[in-house]
């Protein structure tokens, strides 16, 4: 999921009419960090504000399971990832929230697409030719510990995509293959069975400015443990905010504010004339880097606190969530069960 944006198809006549459908996924693998924030939730919240689109977000359950979870840790993530999409600027009447494993269209529409998935394709796909080289290097197997959730995880996306009739996915450099994949399987049951039953989706490309540095400098991921917990209480993330990374440079020398990962971090989250104050002081001397970490934490907070008690408060109803989910689902549900049925009928079946 990330920042994208696209030029709009032309219409024209009844077709004008039509909302544009715009569907995202988020795997519940632990708790969002700021750099999930900035990179791909809270763009996604900017472009679910038009109301003249349809967003549908989905908590990527059945995706997850290929690292074979503890159940009720992938229940509970699950969870908290809804409750977290919700409280990121999600809940509004054109979004669609759900969880994958409910909407059953998806995975008959993964059975269906593999019919016309070339094993080739497949072979190619990022993931599963990573897992090949690592196990070649360590003398393994090609195929060691590599199972069919894994193998297949592109049919799964494009069966994601295609029976919610997605016009748009927003993808990062690293999920662009699976989005063509989707395209690549369209097209093929177009020219096996019947064109026009399944939509080729357009891309909503990253922008390059979507990243977020960690602790470390490096962009903030999970698999570098250098991040910054989103829903974090305050001590917490002030606490983690004190690991970033700094230079032995003294308060009193200048300092590059173009190299250091606190006046990244308060570019996005400060005021400009924050950032542009303690952008001079950089360059001309004065200032620590424990005073502007505490600004950081200051300011990160109080863009965050809404957030976190909306989290919270949904987390602590159940009812709400479960509601807001159901209502989602079901309407997925119906998206995808249409879909399905044309596409099992153009199959013969």
């Amino acid at each position: 999921m990330t920042h994208a944006t696209a030029q709009p198809r032309r219409q024209t006549g009844a077709a004008t009419a039509r909302r544009t459908v715009t569907l995202t996924g988020v795997q519940p693998t632990g708790d969002l960090h700021l750099g999930n924030y900035v990179g791909a939730i809270r763009p996604l919240a900017e472009i679910a504000a038009d109301p003249a689109r349809d967003v549908y977000v989905f908590v990527a359950d059945l995706h997850a399971l290929n690292s074979r979870p503890d159940p009720a840790a992938l229940r509970e993530r699950s969870r908290r990832l809804a409750a977290a999409l919700l409280a990121c600027g999600l809940d509004r009447p054109n979004v669609h929230l759900y969880r994958q494993s409910r909407v059953p269209a998806v995975a008959r529409m993964a059975a269906l697409l593999s019919n016309v998935a070339a094993k080739g394709l497949l072979n190619r796909a990022h993931a599963y030719k990573a897992s090949v080289a690592a196990n070649v290097a360590a003398g393994r197997d090609p195929d060691h510990s590599v199972n069919m959730g894994l193998y297949s995880y592109p049919l799964l996306m494009a069966a994601d995509i295609l029976a919610l009739g997605a016009d748009e996915v927003p993808v990062g450099a690293d999920q662009a293959q699976h989005l063509e994949i989707a395209v690549d399987l369209a097209q093929q049951f177009s020219r096996t069975y019947r064109p026009g039953v399944l939509r080729e989706p357009r891309a909503l490309i990253a922008e390059p400015t979507a990243t977020l540095p960690g602790l470390d400098g490096r962009k903030m991921s999970k698999s570098y443990d250098n991040m910054i917990t989103l829903m974090a209480e305050p001590n917490v993330m002030s606490k983690q905010i004190r690991r970033i990374v700094t230079d032995s440079t003294p308060p009193e020398q200048p300092k590059d504010p173009d190299r250091c990962t606190l006046i990244a971090l308060l570019r996005t989250f400060a005021d400009p004339r924050t950032v542009a104050a303690f952008e001079t002081r950089y360059r001309t001397g004065g200032v620590g880097y424990g005073e502007v970490k505490q600004l950081l934490a200051n300011v990160i907070d109080a863009h965050v606190a809404p957030i976190r008690n909306r989290y919270h408060r949904l987390l602590s109803d159940p009812a709400e969530l479960d509601a807001r989910l159901a209502k989602g689902e079901q309407h997925a549900r119906q998206r995808a069960d249409r879909t399905l049925a044309e596409t099992m009928a153009a199959m013969g079946l």
